[in-house]
């Protein structure tokens, strides 16, 4: 005898007569300070593992109550779509960023924030804008500066080091040994390569509890101190040039990045006489990925005018790949894009601009002017001062207070020259920022991190940064 079992509350059909399968089991409900919030728990689980969404979406059921927090349901609308779209919703302007870090931090989403505010694909040379400006204890001015990827910034400014997280709201400040900073590269969020011209050793300076987690030291033939001139990162290496006390013995040495243990020695020179292009130290050392090579560059002012040279080295190999030596219109600096595939540098002599077509290395007179030649008035050295960096497919000139902006011009069609290299690369400048944020003490300093340009003024106790307005909080 068959016996009819009555259908369950789960299997019985709704009134419209469509069955929900586990449909409500992705569902999660939240009640946050009072206002209830419903959202699927694909989207909490983007959070990662340890963050408090997840465990919400692993406590949230259909047959319980909404999980309760005792937060503010505004800020929790906003971190919400945040996660649903990678980006903050336009009404996120109306409130206080420090209040949505912090309730980031308690969600364990800070991460999410940072790439929404200062991802560097969201950097946009011609929309820079000056946006804010940052203060400096004590009366010395920025000395050197560095950057993270996600824009927190490092300011040395006499003995001290004053760090701003990515925010640009959390400020600290520690003392280091030096007289004042001459170099300095960010390892980390918390960790600083730092060293000056006029002290011994390469320091690695933990920011974050102000104290010297490592010196690294070039040990010269006559067993001297080694100050540092420059300093340089690959993905996998640390560069540091070092000279002796004695200044007759110079040398490139090559570290790993996690352990900073010594890998290499490149470029090491012991000075003898008047040899005076051995003496000069590279003093500013760029990796170029797309070519596996060292860009090290230094100059030299002497009785017959500012000589220098610029070397592109295989670290592992330890051979010179290329070599320029500058005896007319040296640079004032100097810099390379992987992005352009080519070198750039301002005469120190006529304050010009010229590029050299990496793509053309060995050609023994590679430099092409990208402006008009000037003509050097009563030995005016017109370039003196000037700094110059590459940021993506962009070159930045400082021109007393001002910043000439250079971008390549694509050409529709390219004559082609004899070594098959494409020729007349076109390269326009334009004058960075609005009328009113014009002029202004000499530029010192140039850096780029996350979203955001940092530059530093001589004589001024502060650091400007420059960033789309659009994207401004």
């Amino acid at each position: 005898m068959l016996k009819f079992m009555p259908p369950s509350a789960e299997s019985a059909l709704p009134r419209n007569g469509f069955k929900k399968i586990k449909s409500e089991s992705n569902i999660a409900t939240i009640d946050v300070g009072g206002q209830l919030f419903q959202t699927t728990k694909q989207t909490l689980n983007l959070a990662g593992p340890d963050s408090l969404f997840s465990r919400i979406s692993e406590s949230a059921s259909a047959r319980l109550a909404p999980p309760f927090i005792d937060r503010d349901p505004e800020l929790f609308s906003i971190l919400l779509s945040l996660l649903r779209t990678g980006n903050l919703p336009s009404k996120a302007k109306a409130l206080d960023l420090q209040d949505l870090i912090f309730e980031s931090q308690f969600y364990g989403i800070e991460t999410f924030l940072m790439n929404s505010l200062s991802n560097p694909s969201h950097f946009d040379a011609f929309n820079l804008e000056k946006s804010l400006i940052l203060p400096l204890n004590g009366r010395d001015s920025p000395s050197a500066i560095a950057t993270t990827p996600f824009g927190s910034v490092h300011v040395a400014h006499g003995s001290k080091i004053t760090s701003f997280d990515w925010s640009l709201r959390k400020k600290s400040t520690i003392l280091t040994q030096f007289t004042a900073v001459d170099s300095m590269l960010a390892i980390s969020p918390r960790l600083a390569a730092v060293g000056a011209t006029d002290f011994s050793g390469l320091q690695i300076l933990d920011l974050e509890n102000g104290f010297v987690k490592e010196t690294l030291n070039w040990e010269n033939v006559t067993k001297t101190g080694s100050t540092v001139q420059g300093i340089g990162s690959s993905p996998e290496f640390l560069f540091a040039s070092f000279e002796s006390a004695r200044r007759n013995s110079n040398s490139i040495m090559v570290y790993d990045l996690n352990s900073l243990s010594p890998v290499n020695e490149i470029g090491h020179y012991e000075i003898y006489g008047a040899e005076i292009n051995s003496a000069i130290p590279a003093t500013k050392l760029n990796w170029v990925s797309g070519y596996g090579l060292l860009m090290a560059s230094g100059s030299h002012s002497g009785p017959s005018g500012v000589l220098g040279n610029i070397k592109f080295w295989d670290t592992r190999s330890g051979n010179v790949v290329w070599e320029i030596k500058e005896n007319v219109d040296c640079f004032s600096d100097v810099t390379v894009s992987d992005n352009l595939s080519a070198i750039f540098k301002v005469g120190v002599n006529t304050g010009g601009m010229f590029f050299a077509d990496l793509r053309n290395i060995g050609a023994e007179n590679p430099w092409v002017p990208l402006d008009e030649r000037k003509k050097v008035v009563n030995g005016k050295k017109e370039g003196s001062g000037c700094k110059i960096e590459s940021h993506g497919s962009q070159v930045f000139c400082s021109k007393g207070g001002n910043i000439e902006l250079w971008s390549e011009v694509v050409v529709g069609s390219k004559k082609s020259s004899k070594n098959g290299m494409e020729d007349d690369r076109l390269f326009r400048k334009n004058l960075m920022g609005r009328m009113k944020d014009m002029g202004g003490s000499r530029i010192t300093n140039m850096a780029f991190g996350g979203n955001k340009m940092f530059m530093t003024r001589k004589d001024q106790q502060t650091v400007e940064v420059w960033q789309n307005s659009a994207r401004g909080f």
